[in-house]
């Protein structure tokens, strides 16, 4: 009965593929109300709980039991209940799996596939590797900093022959920048509950070391970047623009609520990019597809040209939380805004600096 259920929300989404991906199912991520809501709902052997985090819904109920664990912390960033900047990650992973990208590229496995296992994480697929660090590792931490409680033991389970942190331990042993950042997130936001400073510094402190995390783990799973020999040259390099995009975020301390992340999310490319894809005229795609794809291809290519200076003039120019705020409405025009002059983007940056 799950699996009719599951396969049929999954080709609903998929027939809205052409419009833009579908990441929302009445206004939650998709499959939200089949995730587990306790963590005494996830598998457990010998008192030690042992989710699958290659299993879509053991994943999402990760990141579920994250944010409901730390959101009675989260007031001074917004009283909605979607304020929390962890809701991006849920809908990352959402809009992953509606855009086939969880799925096994190689064509040997029906992992991913909606005739075969739709709930199924593929371990080839570069996008699934790359997601499960962004997933486990601020899970794991969360628990190691106590808001799951006292003593809770985890320890994931893993596929035959993959070799993925599976603990605690072992992920800070292997990556100990990130692990080290995301326990820094936890313990800042336990501080700034009641932290006398005003309300938008208490914000854009915990925004601040929320992207410290978010970019420290995906330095860390550059050990994926062997499974992008699987896709086209299309996808790879809107993979690798995807990744770059995230300093420019990263640097103006996006708040990726859920509202937020949905706006940005929803735009991007609703499937596997083939190799002739070419933005912005892919015709199956959506204008906002397309134009996301063109923008981040802009934005890569002018910084290759210009020897990465574009990303370190942005960081500069991210000095303050007033230049932070004029990040994010800029952001916000050059990736919503079709008429937004890219031509502009860099006089502005320069004009923005000059405040720092």
């Amino acid at each position: 009965m799950l699996r009719s259920v599951l396969l049929s929300l999954l080709l609903s989404c998929s027939v809205s593929l052409g419009s833009s991906a579908v990441i929302l199912d009445n206004g939650a991520p998709i499959l939200w109300a089949q995730t587990f809501s306790q963590l005494s709902e996830l598998p457990m052997l010998n008192g030690t709980v042992t989710p699958n985090p290659w299993n879509y819904l053991h994943r999402m109920s990760l990141i579920r039991l994250t944010i409901a664990a730390t959101d009675t912390n989260m007031g001074f960033i917004g009283s909605s209940g979607t304020a929390s900047p962890l809701w991006g990650l849920p809908l990352q992973l959402a809009w992953m799996l509606t855009s086939g990208r969880l799925a096994d590229p190689t064509g040997a496995s029906t992992c991913g596939v909606q005739t075969g296992d739709p709930m199924c994480i593929s371990t080839q697929s570069w996008w699934g590797c790359v997601n499960y660090f962004s997933s486990v590792l601020p899970f794991l931490s969360a628990v190691q900093q106590g808001f799951m409680g006292a003593e809770v033991q985890v320890q994931l389970l893993l596929p035959e022959g993959e070799d993925f942190c599976a603990t605690y331990a072992d992920c800070a042993a292997r990556f100990p920048d990130a692990m080290s950042k995301w326990d820094a997130f936890y313990q800042g936001l336990k501080a700034l509950v009641d932290s006398p400073l005003p309300e938008g510094v208490k914000k854009d402190t915990l925004l601040g070391l929320y992207w410290a995390a978010q970019m420290a783990t995906s330095a860390g799973s550059s050990a994926c970047s062997t499974r992008q020999r699987h896709y086209s040259s299309a996808e790879t390099s809107f993979a690798n623009s995807w990744v770059s995009t995230a300093e420019y975020v990263a640097a103006a301390h996006f708040q990726s609520s859920l509202e937020n992340s949905a706006m940005f999310i929803k735009n991007l490319p609703g499937r596997v990019l083939k190799s002739d894809d070419r933005a912005p005229n892919i015709a199956d795609l959506s204008q906002e597809e397309n134009h996301t794809l063109s923008i981040f291809s802009w934005m890569s290519t002018i910084n290759n040209i210009l020897g990465g200076s574009l990303v370190r003039m942005w960081k500069s120019a991210m000095c303050s939380v007033t230049t932070r705020e004029k990040g994010r409405e800029m952001l916000g025009q050059l990736l919503l805004n079709p008429s937004f002059a890219t031509s502009s983007l860099l006089t502005i940056i320069t004009e923005t600096s000059r405040s720092c």
